[in-house]
């Protein structure tokens, strides 16, 4: 029999809400809140089954509720531990970003679960973010691509997602209340734009609140964000979750829009809901309507397909391999010292405890236990079997009571009369984590002490880096000839890390944060974290390669920045225009001896704007895959859309009238191509009114002309006295009221004309 809930989305709504009908007062409130620490309430009389949620999102957290937690503190099964959101992103490829989440929903339908707790796709504001490796970038443009292709991936299995957390939840320290006071542009240029892709192109089940407020208002109860903007504008139909604990008053977030509280509340988020209901403060059809919302994901997700119930653990590490190999970042290659032969039977020094003890993943809701787990000593032993690999820990992980002069002297030993050294440096996991941030961008000052005195005794040292979040590299990388950003690179990173330092895989990935040469050089470094409760996001649009670009500043590597065993040439750049956007053509050659994957990115800056704009900003981009020698003409499309800016004054999007520069390159500061297009703006202005300026006045499209004719009359009443147009005299009549300049009495303009003009754009075009 055909489950009605399964069938088209207006029948399935219809049944939901006769399922509704059938329970009492007390029931829909129960319906409200979780049942118990990751599962819904079920009611079999009315046909609403429960449904299980777990942590994501590189991989499945399932907990049995004796042993449950949202801080991974207590274990949970074994799953695929993918490389998080650090690695992934670095990728910068959607169809692997879809393929994991595909594994991930595979994963998900045989354990039982039916809505995977991501994808996260709040922006890098500071590198100091504890939670920083479980997001993509400091671009909204590529947070929303990637996060659109994972949760389409996931989804396409019949398991639902998460999209969190909504919104503005880029700091650990105080995210329970802290208020992230940001300007509506901002809000809407940087800190939105990647949810409402996602909602709008991959409509997850669900989306997540966030813990934070937003200009004060907890997220949880902030009708703006959850009703008004995710609902009526974005159209999004699914249901709102909780965070785990992120609701303070139960019958307020009801009423802003957050259907389902999780977890459980002990009864306490079900009796809050009666209560303001038998009061009058909160109306039940608002309960009806998320209620159904909830039963009609019930039924969606369940009952399972059975033909999906088991997947390939090992077909999973191999694509968590792939990932790894695709995700590493070679920074730096000089020599070049790398991709090492492992044919000649070199003597390695493999240093650092990294290198045995991988440091893999964050710590915090995601921690994943691993299926298997791959270490990069042993793979590098078993990948050049003709090499000579020594091994010293070279400091202390974690461990105040580690002999750290001891343990550098066993690594500068072993570093002395080596061939090449494979310096494993990174971030131990106490220093990264769900519900804190990081104190500062250092390495421990130990590594780096390790790392001079080995460098004194050998100069072949490449160092391998795992970290979450972006580490402070200028203080150290000019006395190595190598770097791989490893990330965190998942339980196959060993393995991966093996196939790059050997040349058995080519480095692709390419950098979605910028690495600054120093803490004080980043955007929101004199306002992070806040006071007194509020962080005001005082740097604005200005986040991340926006902020170094516009003053110009240098940086240790750029947003986009990516080496690889093979070069790439970008020619013959080629831009068509149409009604919905415009496509940029260039050939990509790969002119080396090696097949790899070159990152074409676009980006588009506006000249001569109207308002404030970043210099350029990404808005297209391909990993593309070429054999030597290989040419292909790669295409990327650019929206109309995307080229907006939100406009403070009308509260909507707009359209910018004006030249605009396109550049395609290998990063941020590696452009390599660029010309420039003229794009129509919209044509709708702001209606002017009588106190408004001359300036305002002369951008309507009826309202300018008028004002130019009535200027005329100035013209000629002035003479030669009249300011050219551009000069600085000019700016004062520019910068004049309408009103202002009509009682002048040398001018010959009266309110009459005032009239005349306010008469003629009220019945042209103009936004009222």
């Amino acid at each position: 029999m055909t489950d009605p809930l399964r069938t088209a989305p207006a029948a399935a709504a219809a049944a939901a809400a006769e399922a509704v009908a059938r329970l009492t007062l007390d029931e829909k409130a129960a319906l409200a809140t979780g049942a118990s620490w990751w599962t819904t309430a079920a009611f079999p009389h009315a046909d609403i089954p429960a449904f299980r949620l777990a942590d994501g999102p590189h991989g499945l957290r399932l907990q049995n509720d004796e042993r449950a937690d949202h801080l991974g503190i207590n274990g949970s099964a074994p799953a695929t531990c993918f490389p998080p959101a650090v690695t992934l992103a670095s990728t910068w490829d959607t169809d692997l970003a879809a393929r994991v989440g595909s594994a991930l929903g595979r994963e998900s339908l045989a354990h039982g679960v039916h809505v995977l707790l991501g994808p996260g796709v709040n922006i890098k504001r500071s590198p100091l973010c504890g939670r920083n490796f479980e997001y993509y970038s400091e671009d909204p443009f590529l947070s929303g691509i990637l996060g659109t292709a994972w949760v389409n991936g996931v989804q396409s299995q019949g398991v639902g997602t998460s999209l969190k957390h909504f919104a503005a939840n880029n700091q650990e320290s105080g995210r329970m209340s802290v208020s992230a006071d940001i300007d509506t542009r901002t809000l809407h240029e940087i800190y939105l734009p990647a949810f409402r892709r996602v909602v709008t192109e991959a409509k997850p089940w669900t989306v997540m609140c966030a813990y934070n407020r937003i200009n004060g208002v907890h997220s949880s109860e902030n009708h703006w964000l959850l009703t008004e903007l995710l609902r009526d504008t974005w159209g999004y139909e699914g249901v709102v979750v909780s965070d785990w604990g992120a609701v303070v008053d139960r019958a307020r977030a009801l009423a802003a829009g957050l259907d389902l509280e999780m977890p459980s509340s002990s009864g306490l988020g079900p009796a809050r809901l009666l209560t303001a209901i038998a009061s009058g403060e909160l109306d039940e059809k608002i309960l009806d309507t998320s209620a159904t919302r909830i039963a009609a994901l019930a039924h969606k997700a369940t009952p399972q397909n059975p033909a999906h119930a088991d997947h390939d653990r090992d077909a999973h590490h191999d694509l968590a391999h792939e990932v790894a190999v695709r995700g590493a970042v070679l920074l730096k290659n000089d020599g070049p010292l790398l991709p090492l032969d492992p044919a000649a039977g070199p003597h390695i020094a493999v240093l650092g405890e990294f290198a045995r003890t991988p440091r893999y993943q964050g710590a915090g809701s995601s921690r994943v236990t691993p299926t298997r787990l791959d270490d990069a000593l042993t793979a590098i032993a078993a990948t050049a079997p003709a090499a000579t690999v020594d091994f010293a820990p070279g400091f202390p992980v974690d461990d105040p009571d580690g002999d750290v002069a001891a343990l550098r002297a066993e690594a500068v030993h072993t570093a002395r009369n080596a061939d090449v050294v494979l310096l494993f440096l990174g971030l131990p996991p106490s220093f990264e984590s769900e519900g804190y941030d990081r104190d500062h961008i250092d390495l421990p000052s130990e590594q780096i002490e390790l790392l001079r005195a080995v460098t004194a005794v050998n100069p072949n040292v490449a160092v391998v880096l795992a970290n979450g979040g972006v580490v402070r590299l200028s203080d150290w990388i000019d006395a190595v000839p190598a770097v791989l950003e490893g990330w965190l690179l998942g339980q196959a990173g060993g393995s991966a890390t093996a196939d790059l330092l050997f040349g058995h895989a080519n480095p692709s990935g390419r950098l979605t944060e910028t690495v600054p040469l120093r803490l004080a050089d980043t955007p929101a470094h004199l306002e992070w974290q806040g006071e007194r409760g509020h962080a005001r996001y005082g740097e604005g649009l200005f986040i991340g390669y926006r902020h170094y670009d516009a003053r110009d500043m240098e940086v240790s590597y750029p947003f986009g920045h990516g080496l690889s065993y093979t070069t790439f040439a970008h020619t013959d750049l080629r831009v068509t225009q149409d009604d919905a956007g415009f496509d940029t053509t260039v050939k990509v050659t790969n002119t080396g001896s090696r097949a790899g994957h070159e990152v074409v990115q676009v980006y588009v800056g506006a000249l001569d704007s109207e308002v404030l704009r970043p210099v350029r900003e990404l808005k297209a981009f391909s990993a593309v895959s070429l054999r030597p020698g290989e040419t292909r003409d790669i295409t990327l499309r650019v929206a109309r859309e995307d080229l907006a800016y939100f406009d403070i004054v009308d509260d909507a999007w707009l359209v910018e009238g004006a030249d605009y520069r396109v550049e395609v390159g290998a990063s941020s500061r590696d452009i390599r191509l660029a010309t420039t297009i003229t794009v129509e703006g919209d044509t709708y202005a702001d209606v002017p009114d009588a106190d408004s300026t001359i300036a305002a006045w002369r951008t309507h499209p009826v309202g300018g002309p008028a004002i130019d004719r009535l200027l005329e009359r100035v013209r000629e009443t002035m003479g030669d006295a009249y300011p050219q147009e551009g000069s600085p005299r000019y700016r004062m009549i520019a910068d004049m009221r309408l009103s202002q300049l009509a009682k002048l009495p040398i001018v010959p303009l009266d309110f009459t004309d005032v009239d005349k003009l306010l008469a003629a754009v009220h019945t042209g075009p103009g936004r009222n």
